[in-house]
């Protein structure tokens, strides 16, 4: 089975409290739900229309979990926390199995 991937990337953080709020309430929900970060950082080489910003990937066990776990009432509460206060590309994706 292939697994899924969360892959954000941030073009702005507008509002640094909502993204601590989030990062508190969104941690456990990603574990909850299954995940593993892999990658996390400010250090990104950006090519073509890249986003040189903080960029994040998260694995799980599949596809499915993947969307489950966004779709969980804990994440949906980190992103009610999170508001405004960034601007991301946020996408889930599946692997190659």
């Amino acid at each position: 089975m292939a697994k899924g991937y969360w892959v954000s990337a941030y073009r702005a953080i507008t509002d640094p409290e909502k993204l601590a709020a989030y990062n508190e309430l969104a941690g456990p929900a990603v574990r909850a739900g299954g995940g593993r970060v892999l990658s996390r950082g400010d250090r990104v080489v950006a090519h073509d229309a890249g986003i040189a910003g903080r960029t994040l990937l998260i694995e799980f066990d599949s596809f499915e979990q993947a969307v489950a776990a966004h779709e969980s009432e804990a994440y949906q509460k980190a992103l009610a926390a999170l508001s405004d206060g960034v601007e991301r590309d946020f996408r889930i994706i599946e692997g190659v199995d």
